[in-house]
């Protein structure tokens, strides 16, 4: 390490935001350009170089990360991209979506702040694009094989990469018109511009990837035929079918999906459209559902206008301290956390009905009520316990004339036809059945991601577009492949 006492005499410190008033009134990075830079060597400074870093246990991908720690404290920003690289295709992807399960591991964690792995890692890519440290890696030659990805998220888009650079002429099929699937029209602007996205896509189609959007197959493009036409078949659809809320009047005008509204405000951003049919302008919205996607649809309401946005989450508010009892170190706890989106809602005081930021812990929907002209108008609700039983005497109503479902995903769409087409067996919980090489039930198609895994972090969908790539290539090359598998098909997080 290059400070042996770096994480004695160094605070963390965290990428600062812009201020709440200039960042809502734009769609820009929620972080001040050009601030990172300056901190972030001590930052690296802080890893300890552990003899047995957990945090390459926390990451799916086994990212290296005491290694380029190292190297961006001495600023050797070179070797740091290329031990980065090493491990991951699109860091400059995972450093600003990830929620840092590695920083959960991270030793110095188990007393102490975690290394500001995440900023590290964010800081490296995007220095390795400013230097051109990440040039197109094109194949010395090509194997004479084929290979058809279907989706173009992060899973996809590693598989992809992965099997062009071992040689392999590789088609990636979207059935949105343009490439990154909910990287592209499902993760707001604010958390990551999709100048990132177009770099990485640029730099695949350098090294040979062929990109067909706009083609959903099972509809546009038959599934079987498609098969048939390539030596292997990767399915990386993700899964996009999402949970519904059966509560009374669930039918009334202005109760939509958050897959619904994010990607029209998404497209507003691209230039597609002036205004959004669903903004949220002047409206007051409820976000049914807790996690990081209502925190999306949180974020672009307040960008948007909205009289007053609140979020329910069914559980009840987590602490600020990791229980040692349930979610010891090295685990990823289950903690209260501030994104950007709350802790502009607590600044700017959009939810009155909240205690302190946008959400209401502990609070389950009852029913849903409307105008005479059926449109949604207000929101019941009930105070729940731990085990999700209403209290008595604890229902309240919100208003409500834009109702968000943010409920999560149960498994891949079936509606396009791809999995009744190729005849795809499916695990009881709706996801595609595959065994220990990634390959489903029908010869030369795998799948992967979290149309396999299920709903999943993005590091975990990279890591699975790592390891199908070298499932394939083994596939097409009598059993070997130089190819990187970072996990298996049934690895899961740490638990305890």
């Amino acid at each position: 390490m290059a400070d042996p006492k770096g994480f004695l005499t160094t605070p963390r410190q965290e990428w600062p935001r812009r201020p709440v008033t200039e960042r809502v009134r734009d769609w820009n990075e929620v972080y001040v350009p050009g601030a990172l830079l300056p901190v972030i060597g001590g930052q690296a400074g802080r890893c300890m170089d552990c003899g047995v870093p957990f945090c390459h246990q926390a990451c799916p991908l086994g990212n290296l990360i005491p290694e380029w720690n190292d190297l961006v404290s001495r600023e050797d920003w070179r070797a740091a991209a290329e031990r980065l690289h090493a491990t991951n295709n699109f860091p400059e992807f995972t450093g600003r979506l990830c929620p840092a399960p590695c920083e959960a591991g991270c030793v110095l964690a188990i007393d102490q702040p975690a290394v500001t792995i995440k900023n590290v890692e964010c800081a490296i890519a995007d220095r390795a694009w400013e230097e051109d440290f990440a040039p197109p890696a094109p194949p010395e030659r090509l194997s004479g094989r084929t290979v058809a990805v279907i989706g173009s998220g992060p899973t996809g888009l590693a598989a992809a990469q992965q099997l062009t650079r071992a040689g392999h002429t590789v088609a990636v099929y979207e059935r949105d018109d343009r490439i990154g699937g909910l990287m592209r029209y499902g993760i707001p602007a604010f958390k990551m511009e999709k100048r990132h996205l177009e770099r990485r896509v640029e730099q695949m189609r350098a090294e040979g990837t062929k990109f067909r959007t706009s083609t959903t197959v099972g509809r546009d493009v038959d599934a079987a035929g498609l098969r048939a036409r390539y030596d292997a078949v990767v399915i990386a659809t993700g899964a996009t079918a999402w949970r519904e809320l059966p509560v009374p009047g669930r039918e009334l005008a202005g109760v939509h999906q958050a897959m619904e509204y994010l990607p029209l405000a998404n497209r507003v951003c691209e230039g597609d459209l002036e205004a959004s049919p669903l903004s949220a302008a002047g409206r007051h919205v409820v976000i049914v559902g807790g996690g990081d996607t209502g925190a999306d649809c949180l974020g672009t309401a307040l960008r948007e206008g909205a009289a007053s946005v609140t979020q329910l989450d069914i559980y009840t508010q987590p602490g600020a301290e990791r229980d040692e009892d349930t979610e010891p170190w090295p685990t990823y706890p289950k903690l209260y956390r501030l994104s950007a989106a709350h802790e502009e809602a607590r600044d700017l005081g959009t939810a009155p009905a909240a205690d302190a930021d946008a959400r209401l812990f502990a609070a389950s929907t009852l029913r849903l009520t409307g105008d005479a002209g059926g449109q949604v108008r207000a929101l019941h609700l009930v105070e729940v316990d731990a085990v999700r039983r209403p209290v008595p005497g604890t229902e309240r109503t919100l208003p409500a004339d834009l109702v968000l479902l943010a409920l999560g995903f149960s498994g891949p769409d079936r509606g396009d036809g791809l999995i009744a087409r190729l005849g795809l067996a499916l695990e009881p919980r709706g996801t595609i059945a595959r065994d220990a090489d990634f390959a489903t039930n029908v010869p030369g198609v795998f799948v992967a991601g979290d149309a396999a895994r299920g709903q999943s972090l993005i590091v975990w969908a990279i890591a699975e577009g790592r390891a199908v790539a070298a499932a394939v290539d083994r596939h097409l090359s009598d059993g070997v492949s130089r190819l990187p598998s970072p996990i298996g098909p049934y690895d899961r997080p740490m638990t305890a």
